[in-house]
């Protein structure tokens, strides 16, 4: 299978180069790399000309293009023709040597897969579940022989009854699902959401539906967004053995206000895209999950040091939850 792979990148050099070198290795190449800079210097276009990769082509975009979901739109309208699916990694990224092979294989286990992720190893909870252990409902999270040991915010909403049924990476009624991830047991699941640090589409959905504009600049739940609309043309599916690293490169970030925000609004914007008329229920259930993550967070001024980011970002999560009552969100559909 013909595949590309686009890496939108902003002002990180040092870790586009340290991914591209892990590239390099892998035992599948990419017929062609397409690297989108928005950066507003050159050191990213500096360190590509000292360093060379295969079958990569390097594109500076003005300011018109900047940001993830116009620059991954920019990515896709200057992939060859030929290409059959798209592989789109975050440029603070490094893989293991078979990623691009298992996820290739990932698509050929069934036709209408039309969207693979994969997994983040140095954030894997998973541990195996021992026969002489007992583990608490409330505390663990089962699957398959495995169990993650949940955080604070789901052992409170396992508490209070606002817990999703689903699986990993589904998306209930009241939209708030489980964000576990899964085990590295080599299987492959079925999801609706795939992370937009590693997700690959079939070429024919990249050509049919865009990533949606509304998400400027750094576009927190672009990826869910874009899964959800993927699903109208097959399955979204996660292969654990797709493994890669993920570093959260700090730089590129909005300011916690922002971000706090983002949450709110965008999180009630993908609910309402998959789910636009949710029942009573569900619609009590997604306020009072809101609430309860706005009081966890507010609590972090307390217990973490970091006392005036867990502030700002609470603030700003109260800010964008009361403005959807006066100024909804208006989701691109298509």
């Amino acid at each position: 299978m013909s595949f590309t792979l686009i890496v939108c990148t902003f002002m990180r050099p040092k870790s586009l180069l340290d991914l591209l070198v892990s590239v390099k290795v892998q035992s599948l190449y990419p017929n062609e790399i397409l690297i989108i800079d928005g950066s507003t210097n050159e050191e990213t276009k500096k360190i590509l000309e000292k360093n060379e990769f295969k079958n990569l082509q390097y594109f500076k975009v003005s300011e018109e293009n900047r940001g993830l979901t116009k620059q991954r739109n920019f990515g896709i309208s200057k992939t060859n023709s030929s290409s059959e699916i798209i592989c789109f990694l975050d440029d603070d990224t490094v893989l293991e040597v078979n990623y691009f092979e298992e996820i290739l294989d990932a698509f050929k286990t069934d036709a209408s897969i039309v969207g693979v992720g994969g997994v983040a190893i140095n954030e894997n909870r998973w541990i195996q579940k021992s026969p002489h252990l007992s583990y608490s409902a409330k505390c663990f999270f089962e699957l398959d022989g495995y169990v993650y040991p949940e955080g604070t915010r789901n052992i409170a909403r396992n508490w209070l009854g606002l817990q999703s049924n689903l699986g990993p990476n589904r998306m209930p009624e009241f939209s708030n699902g489980r964000t576990t991830g899964f085990p590295l047991n080599g299987k492959i699941y079925e999801v609706d959401l795939l992370i937009g640090m590693s997700f690959s589409f079939k070429k024919s959905v990249c050509d049919t539906i865009k990533f949606a504009t509304y998400f400027e600049g750094y576009g927190l739940y672009e990826d869910a967004d874009y899964s959800i609309r993927a699903q109208q043309f097959g399955k979204n599916v996660i292969t654990t053995k797709a493994q890669l690293t993920h570093f959260h490169h700090e730089s590129g970030r909005p300011n916690k206000y922002k971000y706090g925000k983002m949450v709110s609004r965008n999180g009630w914007y993908v609910w309402r895209l998959k789910y636009p008329n949710p029942s009573f229920k569900a619609r009590l259930k997604w306020n009072a999950i809101v609430l309860l993550l706005i009081i966890i967070r507010f609590s972090n001024i307390f217990t973490t040091p970091n006392r005036r980011e867990a502030l700002t970002e609470s603030c700003g999560r109260v800010v964008g939850w009361l403005s959807i009552l006066f100024n909804k969100p208006k989701q691109n559909k298509i």
